[in-house]
């Protein structure tokens, strides 16, 4: 049977050389370092990435599932340091955030609480400021996965697996370079929480293009948030990063 295979698909291609037709071979998928490349130059290159070394993101946040609404600031300061801060009308406010050893969450529903194990690992991680341009540092392994679609348009696809807790898929758009979505396994008081994160509306502030939409989907709820503002640059005390009390 591979014997007669074999003779079809040579009698194939000598149909198609007599006719003329040259089969153009598929471009090779770029590399891990490719996808990045491009998405460094799609925002702005990587000398306006590292100028930055502050970012103050302000915005609301809706679940329209629940009609809530409210709003969120979100401080950030290389190399490793972040601190979100959000309060939702009627239901639920707090803040949490990392000094770049410690990370930590506070609200009125869970009192003050730091972070262990692959929860702490992750925050870490999330808080390191430029994070697409440490993918190889801050992940054990880093490889591509092909290609997939994201609202309708192609991606391709990083797969980044850390020494602890679980791997994270990252999806860049296959024209733009723009990274449109991270997908995730979170852990969470309540349990494994599997996370979706599209991001869109990127607009150029200070020559780096920035998300001002970014959806959370999770099996109990969909979270919008829409920036109104961002600042670069901005001083921040490294003191607000800390875990209060220490």
């Amino acid at each position: 049977m591979k014997r007669n295979v074999m003779v079809v698909v040579g009698v194939l291609l000598g149909l198609t050389a007599a006719r003329g037709v040259v089969q153009a071979q598929a471009p090779a998928a770029p590399t891990v370092d490719q996808i990045i490349e491009k998405y460094v130059t799609a925002v702005g290159g990587r000398a306006a990435m590292e100028k930055v070394t502050s970012r103050v993101s302000t915005g609301t946040v809706e679940i329209a599932d629940m009609g809530m609404s409210g709003t969120i600031t979100v401080s950030e300061k290389a190399p490793n340091k972040s601190l979100a801060v959000f309060e939702i009308a009627g239901a639920a406010s707090g803040r949490e955030g990392t000094d770049g050893t410690v990370a930590w969450s506070d609200s009125p529903q869970t009192g003050m609480v730091e972070k262990t194990g692959a929860e702490a690992a992750d925050a870490l991680r999330g808080g390191t400021f430029n994070s697409e341009l440490k993918l190889k540092t801050l992940y054990k392994t880093v490889v591509t996965a092909g290609k997939e679609l994201v609202n309708g348009r192609e991606a391709f696809v990083i797969v980044a697996t850390p020494a602890e807790g679980a791997a994270v898929r990252m999806y860049f758009d296959a024209v733009s370079g723009l990274l449109v979505k991270s997908s995730s396994t979170r852990d969470s008081p309540a349990g494994p929480l599997d996370i979706d994160v599209m991001m869109d509306d990127y607009r150029d502030v200070g020559g780096v293009k920035q998300p001002f939409t970014i959806r959370q989907v999770t099996q109990m709820f969909t979270l919008v948030v829409h920036m109104t503002e961002i600042k670069l640059n901005v001083p921040l005390d490294d003191a607000i990063f800390k875990k209060p009390g220490l």
